[in-house]
């Protein structure tokens, strides 16, 4: 296998139209794991928009990115998910929608997120002993934008401050535009995407994903969420 610096647990969504018009909307296949030729829009430069995100792929991050703590392998971590989806049931939210999240584009869910804020919560939770602990420069990188309290405890806690009450689960399309360029982005989006989207949204599985050497990330395995649905 493929040796990968970090590892993450996302959202993304299976086979079919939405996963193929996301990869190609980013130009970055994480299944195949190579570029893909993305779609061409009058008077937006896709290829410049979507350079920030495209190395992550289409995806919604649960658990962020991190090093594997010593001691754990990829096969400990990959198992641990196993055991960890047995117990977890999928959770539902109204449709996606695009929005605006400062300068960049994203899809969000609507509706009640409490379901999807709750699993996203216990994935951090439970496997945060496979996390190394972040070195003084991403930790630096992290303070660069303004901390809450809050989110310098989440820091120090779980190695990411938008996690656990701070997280707001989103797939992004794009780094930061202006108002004009976002405008286009987000009609060319709506044709291209959010029309094959599922709706209702639900999370079914976890997503295994690796950064490569280049920092492009992969994805490596799907686990699926075999718990019940509390009454």
């Amino acid at each position: 296998m493929q040796e990968f610096q970090r590892y993450a647990i996302y959202y993304a969504p299976p086979e079919g139209p939405f996963a193929s018009a996301g990869a190609a909307w980013l130009g970055w296949d994480t299944m195949a794991g190579c570029s893909i030729q993305q779609p061409h829009f009058a008077n937006l430069d896709l290829g410049a928009i979507t350079k920030t995100p495209r190395k992550y792929g289409f995806h919604g991050t649960i658990k962020p990115p991190f090093a594997l703590a010593q001691g754990h392998t990829f096969t400990d971590l990959s198992a641990a998910i196993d055991q960890l989806c047995n117990t977890l049931a999928p959770a539902q939210c109204g449709a996606l929608a695009l929005h605006r999240i400062g300068r960049f584009l994203a899809l969000v869910p609507t509706g009640d997120l409490t379901p999807l804020g709750a699993l996203a919560a216990q994935v951090v939770q439970n496997l945060d002993h496979f996390r190394a602990a972040p070195t003084p420069d991403e930790l630096a990188r992290r303070r660069q934008k303004r901390l809450s309290p809050r989110q310098e405890e989440n820091l120090q806690n779980w190695g990411y401050p938008y996690v656990m009450d701070d997280f707001k689960f989103h797939i992004t399309l794009s780094g930061g535009m202006d108002d004009a360029t976002a405008q286009l982005a987000q009609n060319a989006a709506a044709q291209f995407i959010l029309r094959h989207a599922p709706q209702p949204f639900t999370l079914k599985e976890l997503c295994l994903f690796g950064e490569a050497q280049d920092g492009q990330f992969h994805l490596l395995s799907r686990h699926q969420l075999c718990g019940v649905t509390s009454q």
